[in-house]
């Protein structure tokens, strides 16, 4: 049986970390990215120990290779900034053995990039996807055929890969928007590696040290499903929603130019029962997006990628592989999506008194039980057993 060929559709986190772990097997793949160009944005994102771990075992070692910041503290505090619980990011890096880091998404795509080494075709936007003989193929818009043995739809949450294998349907949403930017910014109290959460009413607010004399932020605020997904205001109204909040989340909203602000609804999707049809599977947010509330979403499509080059190396039969992949994945996926559900209902309620409950209830939990909660997630096996 000849070696398979792997079109990865996407060049983000996950389709390029499956194909990092691909040429590392030997395995031949190439990207197609919708986008005309590398994508260049303003936000950043927290990569979990779990991700971290499987990086390494590829070669990107982001803390010594990347302008990145290891978790050092993490804090819940209150609206106004008062300290609600305490995490030492040292104990929970001690516990799994890798660091939870926080850097800039550009700069990750960077090194994931490098580590690919594989052809990447920019400007090519897959139009519909199918399964042919010996393999599966693509259309592009350009009207440029793609085959190839597998097909990896890694095109985010309105994947047109996903469209093909589970139908046209829309995400879950939840009712908030959530705002994003990076910027440059220095306070008391972002010391190095600082990662704050200040919960409000409907609103939660994160601070973020990713190195460099920079600062990620995001707040998030209760609207309607409809406002949140179609978003039209400007700094002054993200302002105006953390009016009276800590002086530190005051004074990066207002250090941040007006066009760096990004803003993205919160939704995700259930997880599918079936993530692929033939040679054709998902990985990352086409397969399982999930909302933010675990930092979750690019490292378990680190994940997806690493168990999906595994299950291809390991298995001859392609499509056999590929429901190998889709098996240990799926349950880990949900779990993750269900968490991230769960915590985002505390983070994001609105009624005072379960606002109230839920300070309460972090700040008298015993550290043992609040450290194993937040570790769980975090926790993967790089191990393949049959």
């Amino acid at each position: 049986m000849s070696a398979p060929t792997v079109a990865v559709v996407g060049a983000g986190i996950g389709g390029l970390t499956a194909a990092v772990a691909l040429r590392a097997k030997g395995i031949d793949v190439e990207i197609y990215e919708a986008a005309p160009e590398p994508r260049v944005t303003g936000t950043a994102l927290g990569l979990a120990s779990n991700a971290t771990k499987v990086l390494l075992s590829l070669g990107v070692d982001l803390v010594t290779d990347a302008s990145c910041r290891a978790l050092e503290r993490f804090e819940f505090r209150t609206a106004r900034g008062r300290l609600i619980r305490g995490l030492p990011g040292a104990a929970i890096t001690a516990e799994l053995g890798h660091p939870f880091v926080s850097i800039h998404r550009n700069e990750l795509i960077r090194a994931l990039r490098n580590a690919a080494d594989a052809p990447i075709h920019y400007g090519a936007e897959v139009a519909a996807v199918g399964i042919d003989r010996g393999g599966a193929r693509a259309a592009l818009v350009d009207g440029t055929d793609v085959r190839a043995s597998v097909l990896v739809g890694a095109d985010g949450i309105r994947s047109v890969v996903r469209s093909t294998v589970a139908g046209e349907r829309p995400p879950s949403e939840y009712g908030y928007v959530c705002w994003l930017a990076t910027v440059p910014f220095s306070h008391p109290r972002m010391t190095p590696g600082y990662t704050g959460h200040y919960w409000g009413r409907g609103q939660r607010f994160g601070l973020v040290d990713i190195g460099g004399g920079m600062a990620y932020w995001w707040g998030t605020k209760n609207m309607p499903a409809a406002q949140a997904r179609d978003w039209r205001g400007g700094k002054a109204d993200v302002l105006s929603a953390f009016h009276g909040w800590a002086p530190e989340v005051i004074e990066v909203i207002e250090q941040t130019p007006a066009q760096a602000i990004v803003s993205v609804p919160g939704q995700d999707r259930p997880v599918l029962k079936r993530w692929g049809r033939g040679p054709i599977t998902l990985l990352g947010d086409a397969a399982h997006p999930m909302l933010t509330s675990r930092s979750q979403g690019a490292s378990s499509a680190v994940e997806d990628g690493y168990v999906l080059a595994e299950a291809i190396a390991r298995i001859p039969d392609a499509v056999e592989a590929l429901r190998a992949y889709e098996d240990r994945r799926r349950n880990r996926a949900g779990m993750l999506v269900r968490s991230s559900r769960r915590l985002n209902s505390l983070e994001q309620a609105q009624n005072p008194l379960a606002c109230a409950v839920r300070n309460l209830g972090v700040r008298c939990v015993p550290m043992r039980s609040l450290t194993r909660n937040t570790i769980r997630p975090m926790r993967f096996d790089l191990g393949w057993t049959a």
